[in-house]
């Protein structure tokens, strides 16, 4: 059998992937592994082949990203093949990982924010404060809903308006009907209250299409009124600052607070706690010194 004939079995298997997540497989395999490994026998693997790849890739300057995933997800294909006996041992044991860290985060200052909030129409502070407040994606700002409001302090996220689709769907790497339970600060419940009252609620939901109340309200008319304001230098951010920096500055504000980063990656939805990690590591308060202070202190009781 093929690489090319395996990859397609096994990806027909996949059916616990959102939407998002095959589109992401399917431009991994047709970009990267199919036009390397395509005809290759899978018993023809080992980690000499896999090295190759990864030399492949840095030699065309694939990004730093693409190639983590592209690696990533050959790792996932070929341990299923391990796992069925096609291998003695994984193709994959000695090969090094391709090295992908994430650019540092520009994350506005709390002055930067609350200028931010005072710009573009009720929808851009709504979503300029769910983003910073609570560390939602814009698509899932995008469905906020009245009713996911479980508890005092607690919104319970459960959907987002899908980019391709403009639809609601899972949250990504969730499965439909998983949730995540985030925080809420009054401020921004007292935003949700104050813009729910001025223009009501369809359903629950906040914000819908201006045009036609029966569609979900699309992630890109923020982008929109951000590339808007900057053009117009209404906004007060420095060089670096894109929309997902109001993701940034809720993590950077739970970090500083010395809120766990354990807790910070479950409330983000990052896939691992890895990625939070690698993001936000510069943040975390805390040195080898002040360690050792704390530590004494323990020593000493």
């Amino acid at each position: 059998m093929t690489f090319s004939e395996y990859a397609t079995e096994w990806r027909g298997g996949q059916r616990h992937l959102t939407e998002s997540s095959v589109r992401q497989l399917d431009s991994l395999l047709r970009c990267h592994l199919l036009p390397f490994f395509g005809s290759r026998r899978m018993d023809s693997f080992d980690h000499k082949v896999v090295d190759e790849f990864v030399r492949h890739m840095e030699a065309h300057d694939v990004g730093s990203a693409a190639q983590s995933n592209a690696f990533d997800k050959l790792a996932t294909i070929l341990l299923d093949a391990h796992r069925l006996g096609v291998y003695e041992e994984s193709p994959i044991i000695g090969v090094q990982h391709p090295q992908y860290s994430p650019a540092r985060a520009v994350i506005p200052t709390a002055p930067q924010l609350a200028s931010l909030r005072s710009q573009g129409d009720d929808s851009f502070r709504l979503l300029v404060d769910l983003m910073s407040g609570c560390g939602l994606r814009n698509g899932e700002a995008a469905a906020i809903n009245l009713n996911n409001i479980v508890a005092d302090g607690v919104y319970r996220v459960t959907e987002q308006v899908n980019q391709t689709t403009t639809k609601y769907g899972p949250l990504k790497h969730r499965r439909q009907g998983e949730y995540r339970d985030v925080p809420l600060p009054r401020r921004i419940r007292e935003t949700i209250e104050w813009h729910a009252e001025k223009h009501g609620t369809v359903e629950g939901y906040l914000l819908r299409h201006p045009q036609d109340q029966t569609q979900a309200f699309r992630p890109y008319f923020f982008q929109n009124q951000w590339q808007r304001l900057r053009k117009e230098q209404a906004l007060d951010i420095p060089e670096g600052m894109v929309i997902y920096s109001m993701r940034h500055f809720f993590a950077s504000n739970c970090l500083s607070h010395g809120i766990a980063i354990t807790d910070v990656a479950e409330w983000m939805g990052h896939k691992s706690i890895e990625i939070t990690f690698k993001t936000y590591r510069h943040l975390m308060p805390g040195t080898l010194g002040q360690a050792a202070k704390l530590l004494d202190l323990g020593l000493a009781a």
